[in-house]
């Protein structure tokens, strides 16, 4: 126990008894105080301190996994579906064993490639509308074709994804549908904030958008299942066409049922008419 008391630190000296220097009068102040510096310091809690060193490291293993999911995009794409985790370490022009130091697992990796998909798919999608003066129809038609060209230029990737054997069945499935809520929330709440009524229901805009994505993921399935031989089952362009098509029937029959009209040759913000 720590006593503060300057009674209890009090010589048994006469006062005015010197002592190297300086009376106990005084020394016993002195001793005081740091004593009370120290219980003060006791309880004050000290601001982190930020290691630059460990700083350094946690941005150096960001960019080390950003540079093998990067890796992992020109492995899928020159080596299919089934690539391994040697072709992607051999594609960052490392030991396989680094990799394993920075992802956990194959499902780790797994899920920071759906993760650069998604992230990309969003830049793709925002780059390439005007939400002020395209159509609805317009922003439909040209979200399904910047989606499409991803595809396209990384269809190995897609088949990955909805196939991989990285993936544990079970847990990614559930994950999956979490990723896919989580995009559907974000899609939700982005168009509401676009729509003039604040009485909009978010969760309304959430549920048709989840239906779309899982409509989108099962043709996808199919297209790139019947174009796996490089036959051209369904043009893109009419692969295009048919996603637009089942988008906006999706988003026609949810505003019906909430006895909204679409007017898909409106801009966005006037597109929904309330009977």
């Amino acid at each position: 126990m720590v006593h503060t008391d300057a009674a209890y630190w009090q010589p048994s000296l006469p006062v005015r008894q010197k002592f190297r220097g300086g009376s106990v009068s005084r020394r016993v102040a002195s001793d005081t105080a740091s004593v009370t510096r120290v219980h003060r310091k006791a309880d004050e809690v000290p601001a982190r301190r930020v290691d630059a060193r460990t700083e350094r490291w946690r941005a150096h293993r960001v960019q080390v996994r950003i540079e093998f999911v990067e890796a992992a995009f020109r492995a899928l794409d020159a080596h299919g579906p089934d690539v391994s985790m040697g072709d992607i370490a051999k594609e960052a022009g490392a030991a396989k064993p680094k990799l394993y130091r920075h992802f956990e697992d194959k499902t780790d990796l797994y899920n920071a490639i759906v993760d650069r998909v998604r992230e990309m798919l969003w830049e793709r999608l925002l780059g390439g509308i005007d939400l002020t003066h395209d159509s609805a129809a317009e922003l439909v038609r040209r979200a399904a074709a910047e989606y499409v060209a991803v595809v396209s230029e990384h269809p190995n990737v897609f088949r990955f994804i909805l196939h991989s054997h990285f993936s544990q069945q079970a847990r990614e499935t559930e994950r999956a549908l979490a990723a896919a809520r989580q995009s559907a929330r974000r899609a939700a709440e982005f168009i509401a904030g676009l729509l003039p009524d604040e009485s909009v229901d978010v969760a309304g805009i959430e549920l048709v958008s989840y239906s779309i994505f899982g409509a989108v993921a099962s043709a996808t399935d199919w297209w790139l299942g019947a174009n796996q031989r490089e036959v051209s089952a369904m043009p893109v362009e009419r692969f295009i066409d048919y996603l637009a098509e089942s988008i906006s029937a999706l988003a026609q029959a949810h505003a019906r049922f909430n006895g909204v009209r679409i007017e898909p040759d409106e801009p966005l913000r006037d597109a929904f008419v309330t009977d």
